[in-house]
């Protein structure tokens, strides 16, 4: 018999700065870093769980934005489902990190896909982290200027190129599927 997934949640932590930052942490026991999350306690919600977990685990209060995906993978011989929002942090920490963390860095979206010590979660923020970036009207790129903040992806989204908006939209479409699937327990 199968057992139930493990349910989890965290952010994509972003501060504005003229580079945008992205959040990681390093866990004191496995001396990991990865993304910021943790599991949902009884009764929680996913959205509920990743504000608690990110403020635990990076020290910061934030701001909740939209739901950014989930990425699914196997963890102590059981499949662990984490879901992702896009927060924003501002100012400094408001508290000291949980006992399991050992250190937060802020980091350009490159350096953190470079940092996170797991492959599945680099290979979800190399995907995820632009989409959080243009949702929250940030630049990709150093040499363009910071928008305004935008917490309406698709108004965030439309300072892409074509290109980049058929390829957003193929990443949107292809994780819908796999989500869909997953769901039906085809995956």
């Amino acid at each position: 018999m199968a057992r139930a997934p493990v349910m989890a949640a965290g952010g994509i932590v972003l501060r504005r700065g003229p580079v945008p930052l992205v959040a990681v942490v390093r866990q004191r026991k496995r001396n990991e870093w990865v993304l910021p999350k943790g599991k949902l306690d009884d009764g929680e919600t996913p959205r509920e769980a990743a504000l608690r977990e990110v403020l635990e685990e990076t020290g910061h209060d934030v701001a909740v934005h939209e739901f950014l995906g989930t990425l699914v993978y196997q963890s102590g011989g059981r499949s662990k489902v984490v879901h992702f929002w896009r927060m924003e942090a501002d100012g400094g920490p408001v508290r000291k990190l949980m006992n399991d963390i050992k250190a937060v860095d802020w980091l350009t979206l490159d350096e953190a896909v470079g940092r996170l010590s797991r492959e599945y979660e680099r290979a979800f923020l190399t995907q995820i982290g632009p989409i959080a970036l243009a949702a929250a009207g940030l630049a990709t790129s150093p040499a363009q200027e910071p928008t305004p903040s935008n917490d309406d992806v698709d108004a965030g989204l439309q300072t892409l190129t074509p290109a980049e908006a058929a390829s957003v939209d193929e990443l949107r479409h292809g994780l819908l599927q796999k989500v869909k699937a997953w769901l039906r327990g085809e995956a």
